[in-house]
């Protein structure tokens, strides 16, 4: 090859890769807006005062930090978000792998039966929180209806509006909602197990027990994990339900960060603040998802 050729092939090789470049501008920079910005925004306002009205009027160090360490309401509000988060995320996983059990046991196509199974995720949550709201009202909804006719003697239970029955209503609903989500992807890697495996176990005279003790449940054990991966971090952004069925309520029992957040900015008017809390909940949801993500990661590996 001459010295002329490789100059020319060089020359295309960098048009190439700056064309490849010029490309990949617009998914940076709707990064760069979507997430970037908002980042470096919230974590100079936490150490700012600033309202709705007007931004960043003073540094004040880390006095924001030092207030909501010391509020008795925003470190509470942290611990109610993990607990909803993994509560949430458990229950929706089990019942999901149920599901997809019993699914791949019974129905090898299931295309109807999966669409089935989509409609409470495609009810959007505020319009679940209204309907379920009005099922666990105390006057006319319609389990205490069913608790009144089965026991006439009974009081209205106040699923919504005592304690600790209202958060475990709110992780009941969001379970509810998105079981059908834990379930499909559940079901979809328990159609990629290998058959031969299951055949050579029935020629070896193991039970049903042994199969899903042994067989199905290490190879099915990445997807579980990534499922409850993703439901955690959905969990953890649970504001709708909230918002709709307590209001944060009785007191504040049931109001996670998110909403928390969302009270102090724009009730309380205070962005600095609440910038704050969300640095400190983003370092939550990190110190939590670094772990299962590198458990799935061991899963995954495992699995191979």
């Amino acid at each position: 090859m001459t010295v002329g050729t490789r100059q020319a092939v060089r020359r295309r090789t960098n048009r190439t890769a700056w064309a490849g470049r010029a490309m990949l501008v617009p998914a940076v920079a709707a990064v760069c807006i979507v997430a970037v910005y908002p980042l470096v925004f919230s974590v100079a306002a936490s150490f700012s005062e600033s309202n709705l009205g007007q931004q960043f009027t003073e540094w004040v160090g880390g006095a924001n930090y030092a207030a909501i360490l010391a509020d008795g309401v925003t470190v509470p509000s942290l611990a109610r978000s993990a607990a909803f988060a993994f509560a949430s995320a458990l229950l929706a996983l089990i019942a999901g792998f149920i599901v997809a059990l019993c699914l791949d046991a019974a129905v090898r196509s299931g295309r109807v039966i999966r669409v089935l199974l989509l409609l409470p995720l495609m009810t959007p949550p505020v319009m679940a929180g209204v309907i379920w709201r009005l099922i666990l009202a105390p006057t006319g909804g319609l389990v205490n209806n069913v608790i009144q006719t089965v026991a006439p003697d009974a009081e209205p239970v106040l699923f919504l509006g005592s304690s600790p029955s209202a958060m475990i209503s709110l992780i009941v609903v969001d379970a509810w909602q998105w079981a059908p989500f834990c379930a499909l992807l559940v079901f979809a890697a328990l159609q990629t197990l290998p058959s031969e495996v299951y055949e050579a176990a029935q020629v070896d005279g193991a039970g049903v027990l042994q199969v899903f003790r042994r067989i199905t449940l290490p190879l099915v054990l990445p997807a579980l994990l990534t499922t409850l991966l993703l439901k955690v971090v959905v969990s953890f952004k649970v504001f709708d339900l909230v918002f709709v069925m307590t209001n944060g309520g009785p007191g504040f029992d049931t109001t996670v960060s998110s909403y928390e957040i969302y009270r102090t900015a724009f009730q309380a008017f205070d962005i600095g603040t609440a910038a704050a809390q969300t640095v400190v909940f983003l370092v939550l949801v990190t110190i939590v998802i670094v772990p299962l993500n590198a458990a799935r990661r061991h899963a995954q590996k495992g699995a191979s």
